[in-house]
Order: C-alpha cells, then structure tokens, then sequence
C-alpha cells in the first residue's frame, strides 16, 4: 500500500539541522530541496552551498525569484533584501555548515522513510552493480537508484532526500578519492547492504600505496549493526583480508573461486558477453549476460547476492540478467551502419579497467583489425609512468593493430611502452587532445574494425566516440 510521502517543514529542518528559522513561516511546507538555482521550481528550497569555486549565497535572490518558498543559509546577512524577525517574507533557515545541513536532512528522510538501503563501494563496477542490482530487484520491489554520479558528499544526499517517496529499496553508490569520505557516506545512507566490489588502482595518486586506497575503502564496513550484510568478492584479497573486520553477517561473491555466489564453467564469449554456472545458497542456475567482460560477470554476482538478500527468485535474476544493457559509455556495444564496431567505454578508465577491456578486444572474433583509442589515466599521481607502461604493454600482449594514446607525458610513455614490447611504431601514435584523436581515429578506421574507446573523463575520449558514430553512419 502506498504511504504518504516523508513530508517537510521549513521548522522541521531548521531542528534537524541544528539551525532556526529567522525569517519566513516556521510551518512552512518544502517541495523539492535544490542546490542549483538554475533548476529551483515553484515551493523549493534553495540550500546555499559553499564550494571551493562557488558560493551558493549569491544565487538566492535567483532562486527565490524562480520561485523558491525560501533558503537554507549560513549567513543571512549576505542576503540581499533580507527582513529580521520571523512570519513574513521568504523562509531562510540559518545553520552553521549548510553542507551538513544537506547530509543532516538526508540522513532524517532516509530514517522516515522506511526504506532499506544498499551502498556500494569499489574502485571499478560501482555504476554496473548498482543498476543491475536495481534491475533484479524491481522485478518485486519498488526501487530507488541514485542518477549518475551523484555519489559524493553532496550527490549522496540529494539522492537519498528523494526516499521521501519510501520507496522499498534504494541502491546508492558511494564514491571517494580522499581518506574520510567512505565514512561521512555511510553516516548519512547508514544502509542494511553494504557492497565492496573490488579495489583497484583508480585514484591511486591520492594514497602512498593500493593498501592505504584499501583502507579507505574499507570505511564501509564501520559502524554496522549485527543484522548489517556485506557483500564482499572473494577474488579480491584486499577486500577479503579487511571483511573480516565487518560485525555483521558476509556474503561472498567470486569467479572461479569459493564463494558463496559462485560463478563456474565461464565462458567467455568475446562481445557477445559471457555464459557461466552460478551456484548459491538456494541453488543453482546457467547464467547469460550481454555485458561485456569478467569485469561485468562480476558485477551481476555481486547483484545476484543482493538480490537473493531480498527474497528474488533465482530464476527471475536469470531471466533479467539475460536482458541488460551497459550505462551510457560504460562499455556499449556499438555496431555502426559504416561497418566498424566499437566498445564505447570512454566514460572513465584505470590500469586495472583497462587491463579487462584489453581482454575483452582479445577475445574477440570477426573482426578485420583491433584498434584502440585510450585516454590517458588520470588521478594516479607518482604511480602514473610506471602504470601507463604496463598499459603499453598489456595493449601490445592484446594483439592490436592500431593503437592511439591521447593525453600528455604519460599517454606518451604508453605507446611507447606498446612499441617497445613489439608493436609496429608506424601503428602507435601519441596526440595531445581529443581533437587530434577524433581526426586519426577517422582517417585510421576502416569498415571491418573493432575499435576499443577508453579513457579518463577529463580527457574526452566520447568525443572520438561521437566523430566515429558521425563518420560511419
């Protein structure tokens, strides 16, 4: 039975919050609470955020004349046309931090709510997991997935003030690259399912080695309840080796490995995705995913032990993993009118993801050539040369033809890492933009190829993506 939706006041947030209404109707009724005065709709609440490049207080005489009942400030004398006293005017709400503010409202929604909720944590696959996980579950549950990445200390809490609708579940990713933030995430979310898929070496450049990336990751198993579960990949050692850690219950999830949802008898299937036997507690079932990689299987079995948390049938989770389909630029399978195939996986890259992408071009039969655009990778600090040429070289064990590195010095020692270990130099090239790449890419590629897009956002590998798409239509 539908529940009436988690309401708020403008006084009830000034009391979670830690703040007061000094302006405006206490009684107050809140729509939609917004960070972007751009998108303020009639009866929303503008919440003012201070960032290292913006301060939301400029922009809420906009807001309000978009029509906003009012604001959440930290300082209401940097209003303009502000009146003292409360019971008249627009609402503004006065609290020390209006960020935490944000987190403080969507930590209250999240516990009105009634919903349960599962975060999940890793250095590659969080995106995949979450939808897919989303995708078993809708089959008996109303769900929440939080849109895009909007996974951060700010992201997070936007999404998590949606539940006012309760959904039954909603499944959040959680997204870091310093120390603390795996822990301020899952103060606010405080989830019943905890998910680590893996760690890897994305973001690697804000940590002095992969154990201290893993401890910060392993913030997601602190502050549990008894009843909490974690779902933690059994491949992984860095995560195993921290789980025990957990004080609630753990469910493991693996290829070819002991696990309790366990992946068997895989078999790869080049871009038609992969095949496997899945043992679980409840028994067993012949798995398809059209998603490309191990990486991907991986994925849907971290899902699969979701699912099975919440009582979906396993014949259900078979039947919809037979029908997914990849996120936007998360490794689409593109075969364009033009005759060239490409495996768009440009919306971010790091060695390890790279690393799996490579395999999956090796993998693959009925191509003419295997071409590769790859971005460089950013965020890896003093790890970044060394990571780039064994890129290089795993690019050239893959067996490609045509191989283009995008981005600065260590997109360069990439390909010179590939010539080195065997490549043709006359088949590398290293371009500096975006650009540059798009305009190789569409004088290099002939009907026929296979062409893998992979790199950092801040490089703009869709960009070549987009070009090849305009050329071979």
């Amino acid at each position: 039975m539908n529940q009436a939706p988690v309401p708020l006041t403008a006084e009830g947030i000034a009391a979670v919050a830690g703040g007061r209404v000094v302006q405006g109707d206490p009684a107050t009724p809140i729509g939609r609470i917004s960070i972007d005065s751009r998108r303020i709709e009639a009866g929303d609440l503008f919440v003012a955020i201070r960032g290292e490049r913006f301060d939301g207080h400029r922009f809420v005489p906009d807001a309000l004349a978009r029509g906003a009942v009012g604001a959440v400030v930290r300082d209401a004398g940097e209003i303009e046309e502000e009146r003292s006293g409360t019971g008249s005017g627009p609402v503004l709400v006065l609290v020390e931090d209006t960020t935490q503010a944000l987190q403080a409202v969507a930590r209250d929604v999240r516990r009105r709510s009634g919903t349960r909720v599962v975060a999940i944590t890793g250095s590659a696959g969080k995106t995949t997991t979450k939808e897919v996980s989303a995708e078993f579950l809708v089959t008996r549950f109303r769900v929440f997935r939080n849109k895009g990445n909007l996974n951060n200390h700010i992201g997070l809490p936007l999404s998590l003030i949606e539940l006012r609708s309760r959904p039954d579940i909603a499944v959040v990713e959680l997204g870091m690259n310093h120390p603390g933030e795996i822990r301020t995430l899952i103060g606010i979310a405080e989830p019943e399912v905890r998910v680590w898929t893996n760690v890897g070496d994305a973001h690697l450049g804000f940590f002095e080695s992969a154990d201290a990336l893993a401890e910060a990751k392993a913030e997601i198993l602190e502050n549990a309840r008894p009843d909490d579960l974690l779902i933690a990949n059994a491949n992984d050692a860095r995560v195993m080796a921290r789980a025990r850690r957990f004080d609630g219950r753990v469910v493991t999830f693996g290829l070819n490995t002991a696990a309790v949802v366990q992946a068997i008898a895989i078999e790869l299937r080049g871009l038609e995705g992969t095949r496997a036997k899945v043992r679980t507690a409840v028994g067993e079932t012949d798995l398809r995913v059209p998603l490309l990689g191990l990486g991907n299987l991986s994925n849907v079995l971290a899902a699969t032990a979701v699912a099975l948390e919440f009582g979906v049938p396993l014949d259900a989770i078979r039947k919809r993993a037979a029908t997914l389909t990849p996120a936007p630029h998360r490794g689409e399978l593109l075969r364009l009118p033009g005759g060239v195939t490409v495996v768009d996986d440009s919306y971010n890259s790091s060695p390890a993801a790279l690393r799996r992408a490579l395999e999956l071009v090796r993998s693959a039969t009925g191509c003419a050539r295997t071409v590769a655009v790859l971005g460089e990778m950013l965020e890896l600090g003093a790890h970044a040369e060394r990571l780039h040429a064994e890129s290089g070289r795993a690019a050239a064990e893959s067996g490609l033809e045509i191989l283009i590195a995008v981005g600065g010095a260590p997109a360069r020692r990439l390909a010179a890492a590939a010539v080195a270990a065997g490549m043709p130099a006359t088949n590398v090239a290293h371009v500096a933009t975006k650009q540059e790449a798009a305009d190789l890419a569409a004088s290099r590629v002939r009907p026929g190829d296979l062409v893998l897009v992979k790199g950092s956002r801040g490089i703009g590998t869709d960009f070549v993506v987009e070009r090849l798409r305009a050329e071979f239509a």
